[in-house]
């Protein structure tokens, strides 16, 4: 990688580090912390938001109709997003220890707590525990492909990737050779890209 990108790539993470300082300010000022992996409310908080939440009964009554018709459809990609989770999962087990390639930890991608949220129904945590597990299970998928790709053909497109996967910046770039085959070397002496762990 070159010197510039080395030094982007640092910003980036600085950057990133800055987003993290910014979302603690604002759990201070939701008044809630973390202790121990569990969510914590101040009591107040709590009274406020059981007073703001929307009975289930209510939720339906005003839902529109088309929101209730479409429903099913919505709740059916369960169905190839749990095969594909399924799929995946034992895809890693078999193929990343021949590689060598470390394994995507699937509990750093799914994360179920706007449960704790008393100003949801229970329609609407059923809802975000949906979108929690689709999209969490989206984004392993897609670690474990990016680490596949890290593995078998670390090369960047010639054209412009939107929201490419964290490794694709250590890539060798498109139409260097050279670059591509150290790349592989790497991985053959068990050189990980960064980000991969």
């Amino acid at each position: 990688m070159t010197a510039q990108l080395d030094a982007l790539m640092e910003k980036l993470r600085s950057v990133e580090a800055e987003i993290e300082t910014e979302l603690a300010k604002r759990r201070e000022e939701l008044r809630f912390r973390l202790e121990n992996r569990r969510i914590v409310f101040e009591q107040e908080v709590l009274r406020i938001h059981r007073e703001i939440k929307t009975r289930a009964s209510r939720y339906l009554v005003d839902a529109h109709p088309l929101t209730i018709l479409t429903a099913p459809v919505i709740y059916s990609l369960i169905v190839p997003v749990l095969l594909l989770d399924v799929w995946v999962m034992a895809y890693q087990a078999i193929c990343f220890p021949v590689y060598g390639i470390p394994k995507v930890r699937r509990r750093d991608y799914l994360i179920f707590d706007r449960h704790h949220l008393a100003y949801l129904n229970i329609i609407e945590k059923f809802n975000c525990a949906y979108c929690s597990y689709a999209n969490g299970a989206i984004a392993f998928v897609r670690e474990v492909a990016s680490r596949t790709e890290v593995y078998w053909c670390p090369i960047k497109h010639a054209r412009r990737v939107l929201g490419p996967h964290p490794h694709y910046q250590g890539f060798a770039d498109f139409g260097d050779a050279e670059g591509f085959r150290a790349k592989l070397a790497q991985m053959k002496d068990g050189v990980k890209l960064d980000g991969v762990s």
